[in-house]
């Protein structure tokens, strides 16, 4: 309880010292606290609930402003309204060793993999790294958490064996030109079920995507698939704006969740193991990457804001680092 006084007091005094005078402040407060018990006084637990969850929205609001896309702003939010349920804690109170307690038992309890633990890590200290900015609190408990350690995969790819094949067993004209569009772009499907018949320039070869963050960027595809999509497109009997479509009236915009769907179906039904619509976007990273592409121009295809995020896409296959030794160490 002792602590929990200074930490309020140091709280309250922070826009008028200087981390030094701060430092003594608590070194004094400490001192005259020493042996002494101070009582809590019992805190109403509606009220302590409405100032955590008005505190939640203010950072949901600065994350928002940020350009933070509604998918990680659900994420943000229940993240944190989860660990705030459990450690059942006012904001300013929650300590290290409460935030440790709280990612170990949510571990066990719902055996949760490293890279998910470390995901909630990471949330949680952008959020009380925010409270720290705006002083809300003295100093961010997951300052102390380290980053989890997971091992590291490498993911696979698409052989260019699967992508013929996939290619050759494609039912209707629609899928053949997805395929296409995946491979070729590297955009992400929740970009592609965006896009609109006009945003599509053919004589270029390329589109504006709207990616994460509300931020756009142009992408550019091969001759086989301009071939395909307007193949689709003039088999159209629709008047939807929406580039790919449902394949039965009424003919709604095509979802993430439908395009998942097919290719799943897709690679099953040809022994293809998990194919999905992200491993197209692993795919043409590590193709291009094979063939010299810069990683800076890589980063600006896939958009991606940081360029960690493109070097964990973009795996260099093993048979080209064996030559290159070969080449180099002999």
């Amino acid at each position: 309880m002792n602590e929990t006084i200074i930490n309020e007091v140091m709280q309250g005094m922070l826009p008028y010292l200087d981390n030094g005078q701060l430092a003594e402040l608590q070194r004094i407060m400490r001192h005259a606290l020493h042996g002494k018990t101070i009582l809590e006084e019992e805190v109403d637990e509606n009220r302590k609930a409405e100032e955590n969850n008005k505190v939640v929205d203010l950072f949901i609001s600065a994350k928002r402003v940020e350009g933070c896309s509604a998918k990680s702003l659900k994420y943000y939010s229940v993240t944190i309204a989860t660990m705030l349920s459990a450690i059942q804690k006012d904001i300013r109170h929650i300590n290290t060793d409460d935030l440790r307690e709280y990612l170990t038992e949510y571990q066990n309890g719902k055996h949760a993999s490293k890279v998910t633990i470390d995901n909630i890590r990471r949330i949680l200290s952008s959020f009380f790294s925010w409270l720290e900015d705006e002083d809300y609190i003295v100093k961010s408990p997951v300052r102390r958490i380290h980053k989890v350690k997971s091992t590291s995969t490498i993911k696979e790819i698409y052989s260019d064996e699967s992508l013929e094949t996939m290619r050759d067993n494609c039912v209707t004209i629609r899928d053949l030109a997805i395929i296409d569009m995946l491979a070729s772009t590297g955009m992400r499907v929740g970009e592609m079920v965006l896009l609109n018949r006009e945003d599509v320039d053919f004589q270029e070869r390329e589109c504006v995507v709207l990616g994460k963050g509300d931020k756009e960027r142009p992408v550019y595809f091969d001759a086989r698939t301009k071939l395909h999509l307007q193949q689709y497109l003039d088999s159209r009997i629709d008047d939807n704006p929406a580039l790919f479509v449902s394949l039965k009236a009424p003919y709604n915009r095509l979802k993430i969740g439908g395009v998942e769907v097919r290719i799943r179906e897709l690679g099953r039904r040809l022994g293809i193991k998990k194919a999905h619509p992200h491993k197209f976007r692993r795919t043409l990273a590590t193709t291009v990457i094979d063939k010299g592409m810069p990683i800076e121009q890589l980063q600006t295809l896939l958009g991606h804001a940081r360029i960690d995020t493109t070097l964990m896409y973009a795996k260099v296959k093993q048979s080209n680092v064996k030559l290159a030794h070969r080449k180099y160490i002999g």
